[in-house]
């Protein structure tokens, strides 16, 4: 068992990886998304320069090997090259023939953040070392997503926007609208986000992190009723969210979570869903009518209908540019039709080979947590390893409810759970180096000697035999 989560265990350490992270998630998740900083020709929110100055980090600490920064391929790591790779690929293919301005302009600024954010996941993936770093960036995570989900509840109990008062020097505002909105006369909020989608997507993803620290607690040593009370702040917030994408995501969390859980476990966790549910009626008495009426009117809900409409209109632009796409970040809203679906919106910008690349890296972070969990010994890291897949499928479900990459807040922490189910990779294989042995690619490496090892011996007794007697 590991001796990172053993009670009264307390180590002081450097800043590393896992510091540089913790710094990005408080900057993305408590500085409001709306807000950019002044005097640059790009559109940099302080969670944006955060992962930049990361990326720089991440560079330096690769040339050395004295800074502890981990070395060598991974599934995560590959597939955030090759992600990369494929936008590249679309960006020149895009500024090869003529762009107007204003798409050149958001081009390279779609360049920027697609570095950023993989710098996020590298770090991540390379940088923090061990369970407990990992622990600690996971905590920070829950912890400020309690802080969004806080300003939430505010805002729909209370419709006081305090974003309104979130601003830092240095920083403007890139547009006026309120965090607050409406719909079947409730209102709907956003926290800190940029849209009340994006608010209950966030929140779905944070809900089972605050469950795993709940439920682990007492094997660490910790009060779980400060977690306990991080998943009831967060569940509210989900709620307020008044999201269809929200109900989704957690929904595909909940079927992740269940299967990988003891059954004394799920049990416990309807109870407490249950009793939630009866205080959220009491509380809030119209809220889970108007969450049932977006599933019940779904043939009459006009933003459905305007989905099969923008479906007819991306298949026309994929088929003129079904490689490589129109350019990252070219089609943008106010100029082009808007899709809500971060896929069809990747295979228009980026292409078919910049969607498989999307694709795989989420492919990648599964695997990676599973294999993880299938190494580990230790309970907590098996646990968090199934529960970094329930969160990863929170922003796989979004991204076909509305264009998930085009909002800051849920796609800097969809990378860094990207990079959180790389780490864990690493520390497992540490931690059991030989049972890796039986891994998929160890056996397929396996399978292929073989086969070239079965097909040289034919070859030779081939060679060995008589010439046949005319």
């Amino acid at each position: 068992m590991s001796t990172d989560f053993l009670p009264g265990k307390t180590t002081r350490t450097l800043a590393d990886g896992a510091t540089l992270v913790c710094i990005f998630v408080a900057v993305l998740m408590l500085v409001p998304a709306r807000l950019v900083f002044k005097g640059i020709p790009l559109s940099l929110t302080p969670g944006n320069v955060a992962a930049l100055f990361a990326l720089i980090c991440w560079v330096c600490a690769q040339l050395t090997l004295t800074l502890g920064m981990a070395k060598g391929r991974t599934p995560v790591r590959t597939s955030l090259f090759v992600y990369m790779v494929a936008v590249l690929l679309s960006y020149g293919y895009a500024n090869y023939g003529p762009l107007p301005a204003d798409e050149v302009k958001l081009s390279d600024h779609a360049i920027v953040l697609v570095a950023a954010n993989c710098a996020v996941a590298l770090m991540m993936n390379d940088g923090v070392r061990g369970l407990l770093r990992l622990d600690r960036v996971l905590k920070t995570c829950v912890v400020c997503g309690t802080g969004i989900a806080l300003v939430g509840c505010i805002q729909f109990l209370l419709k006081l926007d305090l974003t309104k008062y979130m601003v830092l020097p240095g920083l403007r505002a890139t547009s006026d609208d309120s965090a607050v909105q409406t719909r079947d006369a409730l209102a709907r909020v956003a926290g800190t986000t940029g849209h009340p989608i994006e608010f209950g997507v966030v929140c779905a993803m944070l809900l089972p992190l605050a469950a795993h620290f709940a439920f682990q607690a007492k094997q660490r040593g910790e009060p779980a009723l400060r977690w306990w009370i991080c998943c009831a702040i967060i569940a509210a917030g989900m709620m307020f969210s008044v999201s269809r994408s929200a109900v989704l995501s957690i929904a595909g969390a909940a079927v992740v979570l269940f299967l990988g859980w003891p059954a004394k476990r799920r049990w416990y966790t309807l109870l407490v869903v249950a009793v939630f549910l009866g205080a959220v009626k009491v509380a809030v008495p119209s809220l889970l009518g108007a969450l049932f009426d977006l599933f019940a009117n779904l043939g009459n809900d006009s933003s459905i209908s305007h989905r099969t409409y923008a479906s007819a209109v991306a298949a026309k632009q994929i088929s003129l540019h079904p490689l490589f796409g129109h350019g990252p970040g070219t089609w943008y809203a106010g100029k082009h039709e808007v899709f809500d679906n971060e896929y069809i919106l990747t295979t228009v910008s980026t292409g078919f080979v910049g969607l498989a690349a999307f694709a795989a890296i989420f492919l990648c972070a599964f695997y990676s947590a599973l294999r993880a969990r299938y190494l580990s010994k230790d309970p907590g890291a098996r646990d968090l390893a199934l529960t970094i897949c329930a969160c990863l499928v929170a922003p796989l479900i979004g991204s076909a409810t509305f264009d998930l990459l085009g909002f800051a807040t849920v796609t800097g922490f969809t990378f860094v759970l990207v990079g959180a189910a790389g780490s864990l990779l690493r520390t497992a294989k540490q931690l059991a180096p030989h049972e890796d042995q039986f891994g998929v690619l160890y056996w397929v490496r396996y399978r292929w000697a073989w086969l070239r090892g079965f097909a040289s011996r034919r070859r030779r007794r081939r060679d060995a035999l008589p010439e046949p007697v005319a």
